[in-house]
C-alpha cells in the first residue's frame, strides 16, 4: 500500500485530500501539531506524525519515510507574513533535500496569481514568484526546480476560494464576517476584477489525480470556474444575509477589508484546461454562489 506523508491533513483542503486517498487505497501519514489533530487524524484511520512547520528536519525525516509527500500546510500569519514565507521556504527545502533522487513525487499548495493581463493564467505561465522573500517562499519554484534531480514536483494551484460546506475559514468567510461587521456587503471599485473558485470535493480529487498522473514540473489548476466576479460575490453575501451591497473606493479598501484587501482587488482570471486534459479531472461540485446562497458561510 503506498504511504502519502501529508502536511496540513487536518485542514480545510488537507482532511479533504486525506479522505479521497484513504477512499482510495492509500495509506496516510498526517502532520498533526496538536492532540486534536493527531485524534482526528486517528479517527479517520490515518497514521499520525507529530511535529510542525518550525521543525524542518523532522518533516524531512517523514517524507523520507513515505512513498510520496503532498504539503499543504502554511503558517497563514499575516502579522509576519515575510516569517511566513522562510519557514515555508525553509520547510519545502527540506523536504525536497530529503527525496532527491528517489523519483518519488512532491505536490505542493500554491496559488492562482500570475502576472498575466487580459487572458485567463493558465498551467504554461510560471509563477513569478522566487526566493524565501517572495511570496510563499517562492516554494513553487523551489520545488519545481527539483524536476530534474531525482524528484516529481508537481504544483497545485489553488483558487482562492476553495469552497463549501463546514470548516471553510478561507477568504470567503472572511468577507461574510467583514459584511456582518459593517452592515454592507462590498466589493472594491467597480467589482469586475474576477475570483476563481472550487468545490473542496473537486479540489481534493484534483490532488489524487496529480499524484497519479502529473509529470514531473506539471502546474496543476484547481479552478472548477476560471473568473467570478467580485461583485457577483459581494451580491450573493448579500443576498443571503440580508445585506446591502456597495462599491468601496479603492482607497479606501485597506480600511473597510483589512488585510485580506490586497487579495480580494486581485483580478485572478485562470484557466484550469489543461490541468482537465492531463489528469482527466471533471469538476462536479456546488458553483461557490450556490454554496453561499444555501448557508454555507452563515456561521
Amino acid at each position: 500500500m503506498t504511504n502519502i506523508f501529508i502536511t496540513g491533513a487536518s485542514g480545510w483542503i488537507g482532511s479533504a485530500v486525506t479522505d479521497e486517498l484513504l477512499a482510495n487505497g492509500y495509506s496516510v501519514t498526517g502532520l498533526a501539531r496538536s492532540d486534536e489533530s493527531a485524534a482526528a487524524l486517528e479517527a479517520k484511520g490515518a497514521q499520525v506524525h507529530r511535529g510542525s512547520l518550525d521543525d524542518p528536519d523532522t518533516l524531512a525525516t517523514a517524507a523520507k519515510a513515505a512513498d510520496g509527500v503532498i504539503h499543504l500546510a502554511f503558517k497563514h500569519d499575516f502579522s509576519d507574513y515575510a516569517g511566513a514565507g522562510h519557514t515555508e521556504h525553509a520547510t519545502v527545502e527540506a523536504m525536497l533535500t530529503a527525496i532527491e533522487g528517489t523519483d518519488k513525487p512532491f505536490l505542493l499548495a500554491s496559488g492562482l496569481v500570475g502576472d498575466v493581463t487580459g487572458r485567463p493564467f493558465t498551467e504554461d505561465d510560471a509563477n513569478p514568484n522566487h526566493g524565501p522573500d517572495s511570496m510563499r517562499g517562492g516554494s513553487e519554484n523551489l520545488a519545481l526546480g527539483y524536476a530534474d534531480r531525482g524528484v516529481r514536483p508537481v504544483a497545485l494551484r489553488f483558487a482562492a476560494s476553495v469552497h463549501g460546506e463546514g470548516g471553510d475559514h478561507g477568504f470567503v468567510a472572511v468577507l461574510s464576517s467583514i459584511a456582518r461587521q459593517h452592515g454592507v456587503a462590498g466589493y472594491i471599485g467597480d467589482g469586475r476584477n474576477r475570483w476563481p473558485a472550487v468545490h473542496r470535493a473537486d479540489a481534493a480529487r484534483m490532488v489524487r489525480l496529480a499524484l497519479e498522473k502529473a509529470p514531473a514540473g506539471f502546474r496543476a489548476h484547481a479552478a472548477a470556474e476560471e473568473g467570478i466576479p467580485t461583485r457577483e460575490i459581494a451580491e450573493a453575501i448579500g443576498r443571503r444575509l440580508g445585506l446591502p451591497t456597495a462599491s468601496i473606493d479603492p482607497a479606501e479598501a485597506a480600511d473597510h477589508f483589512g488585510w485580506i484587501s490586497t487579495f480580494f482587488g486581485f483580478d485572478a482570471w485562470a484557466s484550469s484546461e489543461k490541468t482537465r486534459k492531463t489528469l482527466g479531472w471533471t469538476p462536479t461540485g456546488p458553483t461557490l454562489l450556490a454554496d453561499i446562497a444555501s448557508g454555507a458561510y452563515d456561521a
